[in-house]
């Protein structure tokens, strides 16, 4: 009986002993959504919409060609217009489709000429006629530009479509994005707080709890 009770007590101290071992051993579970750094989210290269002095930051991954981003443009646009300049946009690229990347060169091209929001507002509005099933064309695009009455250098946007700075600029952020853990666009960041619930509404609500940090100071 006695040796029966010993090594029951002895089966017992093992079995504690290796679950004491397992538990010191284990890896603490990583944050669902770590606070992203600053040098993650901003790049020189990123366009700025609405005051680079706003006191609430939204930045916003973003695939050109992606119907959900098209859908919230105009709305992410309203709420810095009905901000009273307390709120800005930054955008980062994810060109995820295949060819994007393209589009975005012709984007970051733009904006070296100082007109990368008129040139984003044209092809989101026109985002149908250049996307077809789910790929977007370079050519349509550029023929939905050269509708317009933007005042663009062709030549010099073509040239610079094609440099190795855009390439570097796209590949950048990629990077940046899968640091950031991002597969998917839209994706926004406010103040360094990511999105955890997709949707206006939780977009809306986040935006509004950061303005109220601002006027609670």
């Amino acid at each position: 009986m006695k040796k029966a009770l010993l090594i029951t007590a002895l089966i017992i101290g093992f079995a504690v002993f290796i679950l004491s071992m397992l538990v010191m051993h284990a890896k603490p579970e990583a944050p669902a959504n770590p606070m992203p750094t600053r040098d993650k989210l901003v790049r020189d290269h990123s366009p700025i919409l609405g005051s680079p002095a706003a006191p609430v930051v939204i930045v916003e991954f973003l695939d050109p060609a992606c119907g959900t981003c098209r859908d919230f443009y105009p709305l992410v646009k309203s709420l810095l217009a009905d901000s009273a300049g307390q709120v800005s946009l930054i955008i980062r690229y994810a060109p995820f489709h295949v060819g994007a990347d393209r589009i975005v060169m012709l984007l970051d091209a733009a904006r070296r000429q100082g007109q990368f929001w008129p040139v984003l507002d044209t092809l989101m509005a026109t985002q149908d006629t250049w996307v077809i099933q789910h790929r977007p064309q370079l050519e349509l695009a550029m023929a939905e530009l050269r509708k317009t009455s933007l005042s663009l250098d062709w030549a010099r946007l073509e040239r610079d479509m094609n440099s190795p700075e855009a390439h570097a600029i796209v590949k950048q952020d990629l990077a940046d994005a899968s640091a950031l853990l991002i597969s998917k666009t839209p994706e926004f960041i406010v103040n360094g707080r990511p999105l955890q619930t997709f949707g206006w509404e939780p977009l809306k609500k986040l935006v509004a709890e950061e303005l109220q940090k601002v006027h609670a100071r």
